[in-house]
Order: C-alpha cells, then structure tokens, then sequence
C-alpha cells in the first residue's frame, strides 16, 4: 500500500509582530485538515523564512503577518525566496490586511491574501485547488 504525499506548508511569523494566536489556529487547522505544517515561530527575517522553505521542501509558504508592514515583509520575503531559487512555491498571506493592500500583494506575486477570520477550510481549499503532488 502506497502512502500518498502531504502538501507542505511552512507557517511563518516575519517581523517584530508578537502575536502568534492567529498563525497557530491556522498551523493547527491545516493540519488537522490532512496537510503537513511547519511552523516557524515569532520574529522570523525573511531570509530565514525562505531558508526554512528549502530546508523544509515546502510546497507552500503562509505569511502571518498583524504589524501593518505586510507589504514590506511580503516584498523582502518573495526576494529572498527569488534569491534562492524558491520562486515557485505558492506564498500566501494572512493576517490584518487592508482591503487597498491586496492588489499590491498579488501584483507582487502573492497567489492567496487571507484576512482574519477567513474559515480554515475555504485556506484548505485554496492550496488544494493550487498544489498536484501527482
């Protein structure tokens, strides 16, 4: 009997936010929802974000992010994922987001902008609808 693949997720708090409360709810819920997650912990760079997602052979990367920097810790995350060859990994981002926000988010290649209360099965969905592992 063959044992199917998990979809990846890395799970990551970049920035000086403290606030994990919303990344572990959604950490925990994917993985009760079938996929393997990985989270990163508070206070993460974004290089060492993108290196957790090599390390870690994601298939998926989740930004938490509730600072008001989302923009600018999103732009230096997709950098430094560029800078390591990591570019096609499915990044997405949740967390307090404003409305306004989101066209720049996906103009800069984030594929999924989630804001709080989003209900962990319609994120489940989203990567699913996204990620063969065929």
């Amino acid at each position: 009997m063959s044992q199917q693949k998990s979809i990846r997720v890395l799970i990551a708090k970049p920035g000086l936010d403290g606030h994990d409360r919303g990344a572990r709810v959604i950490a925990y819920g994917l993985r009760d929802a079938g996929f393997e997650v990985i989270y990163s912990g508070l206070r993460q760079k974004p290089a060492q974000i993108a290196n957790t997602a090599i390390q870690e052979s994601v298939d998926v990367v989740g930004l938490s992010i509730l600072s008001g920097a989302h923009v600018r810790l999103t732009e230096m995350t997709l950098q430094k994922l560029k800078e390591k060859g990591e570019e096609n990994v499915l990044l997405i981002v949740g967390g307090i987001i404003p409305e306004k926000d989101i066209p720049k988010l996906e103009a800069m290649g984030v594929q999924g902008v989630f804001t709080a209360g989003t209900p962990i099965k319609k994120i489940a969905e989203f990567i699913r609808s996204r990620i063969s592992l065929s």
